[in-house]
């Protein structure tokens, strides 16, 4: 197949031709992989021994890539290979580099590859001869694209060569949270910094790019606030009795219900309850976490919505009650349970802005209109909702409104599988359904036909966000609707974003008009900071679990407080599982269904679900490794750390707990379970 580029495309790889690094800056949908395509092609020819590695920071990108961009220019004369977490390969990561052109992976498989010493799944950067990283304004901070171009920077400063080629694609670096042009340009070199490279953009084609990638109309869909909210003043007086039976503590100051910062509030006194042994403060900051997600339903969706998703809480609540708290909480909702219902469904006061959306999307969509239309919210929650909700309505049935949902990929009984995913996009294509309701993860990367409409609901995100999202629609005299309160939160940050956007322009216009040698200068000071702040963070972790011995902490249930096991109880398994080895640990659980996940793996299988044999809340799972050992995989969100030195503490990941956690040995395992196999 020809691979020919406009000239707007042209321009963007003409420096990278020349073996420099840059990063290409185009808009969502002007072809910016198709570039990156043409640069492969043009280094697979003319380089020897090219090894291209092509990066992506979501799974269900590895095929499309593979699929639409890169096999059907390059499939015919080069080795291309596939490689994601549910393939092979990622095990044989060194030869099966070695044996091909073209390796497109994630990003956190080559990491682990990086460091992984083992001969057969070990690479060097020095392997590869062009790294192309899609999405490239993701490398920032605990990134696995900035801990991959870390080892890439560390190793340039210490002079180790050669190093591959960088080619990083981009819709939008973003401003980093800058607020004016001097901090927007310090995050754009940051960005370049972390890459290694310089921003590139059309300077002689930009009618030719306004012409192919139109922007959409935009509008704001303004409703008034509804006068009355008698379900929503119904859930906050529950709150105040929650308040008043918990007694906050005086210097504590809750913010408004229904908001977002409430609910940051509330997690830090369930913190403060855990580390306090207050259960009672721990135990009620947690259900007026479900009372205020509840006001925020209301706020978006359906009341009846909210009323459902507080009663799914208390009816699928797997815990005991264990003391008068329990018993306090569970009797408020019951009580006040068919008052709430009745609530949720008067039509009186139904949320004024489902009917603005009716509006919307009955403007773009008809028995006889052929649209296509993406509907962005905030949470899976959120958008199955909303399916509910178009295959309720009327009008929209009518109308031919065909919806179906599109959320990111994993392991949840609210997420899709790969397949999944591509099935709905191929029948969004094939016009079997005309309306997406998505997460974020129909932003960026996904290859979506062009549409008609696309529409922000309830959702409060950054520039970068905001643009790609615009950017899906590109159909001739598109529309892109923002459905909001007058004087809402989603208005303000919308302007904001297009303030942001701006300023983000003008700052990598600040940044390309630097000279080379001042531009260099500025990227070497940053990539020195860059090294010495991330030894300086290292050895900070390294001290931290330094301070305690594994053997000396205690991990306790989160809901009861009861000390279930030690730390050097947990190993951490193929650099991914964290597991129990104690046997006495299964007198502390107790064991349920089994564990069904959409996918097989290689080692493992999933076993039953364990729960606190105290109060029932539930652990997480047991896992079969290699078909014989049962080892309990617990989430540490669900328990509570208590260390000498500090008393009680909450944290949200493994990798934060402040002890080493030592890797697991089937050998060790072996001995100390079944000794006598051994004598």
């Amino acid at each position: 197949m020809d691979l020919e580029l406009r000239g707007y495309q042209e321009e963007v790889v003409e420096r990278a031709l020349r073996g420099e690094n840059v990063i290409i800056w185009l808009p969502t949908g002007s072809g910016k992989t198709r570039a990156a395509v043409y640069v492969a092609k043009k280094h697979l020819e003319t380089t020897r021994g090219a090894k291209v590695v092509v990066l992506v920071n979501k799974v269900h990108l590895v095929a499309q890539l593979y699929t639409k961009e890169f096999e059907p220019y390059l499939g015919h004369g080069y080795t291309l290979v596939p490689v994601s977490g549910d393939s092979k390969e990622k095990d044989f990561f060194g030869p099966v580099l070695k044996d091909s052109d073209v390796v497109i992976c994630t990003a956190q498989i080559l990491y682990n590859a990086m460091t992984n010493m083992e001969e057969t799944k070990h690479v060097e950067l020095s392997d590869i001869t062009l790294l192309i990283i899609d999405e490239c304004h993701n490398t920032h901070k605990e990134s696995v694209y900035n801990k991959v171009m870390a080892c890439y920077v560390e190793k340039k400063l210490e002079r180790e060569l050669p190093l591959p080629q960088i080619l990083g694609l981009t819709a939008s670096p973003g401003t980093g949270g800058a607020k004016n042009l001097e901090k927007a340009v310090d995050h754009v070199l940051e960005i370049c910094a972390n890459l290694d490279s310089a921003i590139v953009s059309t300077k002689n084609c930009v009618s030719e790019l306004k012409q192919k990638v139109p922007r959409p109309v935009k509008q704001f869909d303004i409703v008034d606030k509804r006068l009355e909210d008698p379900l929503g003043d119904h859930l906050k007086r529950m709150m105040e009795m929650i308040h008043e039976y918990m007694n906050i503590p005086p210097d504590f100051n809750l913010r408004k219900c229904g908001t977002q910062e409430y609910e940051a509030d509330v997690v830090i006194l369930e913190q403060n309850g855990v580390k306090q042994n207050n259960r009672l403060l721990a135990q009620c900051a947690l259900h007026l976490r479900q009372y205020n997600d509840a006001l925020l339903i209301n706020d978006t969706l359906r009341m009846m919505d909210a009323y459902r998703s507080l009663n799914e809480f208390y009816k699928n609540k797997s815990t005991t009650a264990i003391d008068g708290t329990d018993y306090f909480l569970a009797g408020l909702f019951q009580e006040n349970q068919v008052e709430l219902k009745k609530l949720a469904g008067d039509s009186r006061y139904e949320n004024p802005k489902m009917g603005m959306l009716e509006t919307t999307l009955l403007t773009q969509f008809g028995p006889s209109v052929k649209s296509k239309g993406i509907l962005f919210s905030k949470t899976r929650k959120s958008i199955y909702c909303l399916k509910d909700w178009v295959l309720d309505n009327k009008a929209l049935q009518e109308a031919g409104v065909k919806a179906a949902i599109l959320t990111g990929a994993g392991n949840g009984n609210t997420h899709m599988t790969q397949q999944k995913q591509a099935d709905t996009i191929r029948d969004f294509r094939d016009d079997k359904v005309n309306l997406l309701i998505s997460t974020s993860v129909a932003e960026e990367g996904l290859d979506i036909p062009e549409c008609n409409l696309v529409v922000r609901y309830g959702l409060l995100t950054n520039e970068i966000a905001q643009l790609q999202a615009s950017g899906r629609a590109r159909a001739k005299e598109s529309r892109y609707s923002v459905v909001a309160d007058k004087g809402g939160k989603e208005v303000r940050r919308e302007l904001t974003n297009e303030c942001l956007e701006k300023l983000s322009i003008e700052a990598i216009a600040k940044v390309q008009q630097m000279s080379t040698p001042e531009f260099r200068t500025k990227i070497a000071k940053l990539q020195k900071e860059a090294v010495c702040l991330r030894k300086l963070t290292e050895a900070g972790k390294r001290e931290k679990r330094g301070r305690n011995t594994a053997a000396s902490v205690k991990l306790l249930c989160r809901n009861c407080l009861k000390v279930v096991a030690c730390g050097s109880d947990i190993k951490l398994l193929d650099d991914m599982h964290y597991v129990n080895v104690n046997p006495d640990f299964e007198r502390h659980y107790t064991v349920g269904g089994e564990v069904n996940i959409n996918k097989s793996f290689e080692d493992w299988e999933p076993g039953r679900t364990i729960n606190c044999s105290t109060c029932n809340q539930d652990w997480g799972f047991e896992m079969k490794y290699k078909k014989r050992a049962v080892l309990p995989n617990v989430a540490i969100k669900k328990l509570a750390v208590e260390t000498p030195l500090h008393g009680r503490m909450t944290v949200k990941k493994w990798k934060d707990v402040p002890f080493t956690v030592e890797d697991f040995s089937l050998e060790k395992y072996c001995q100390d379970n079944y000794p006598d196999m051994f004598d």
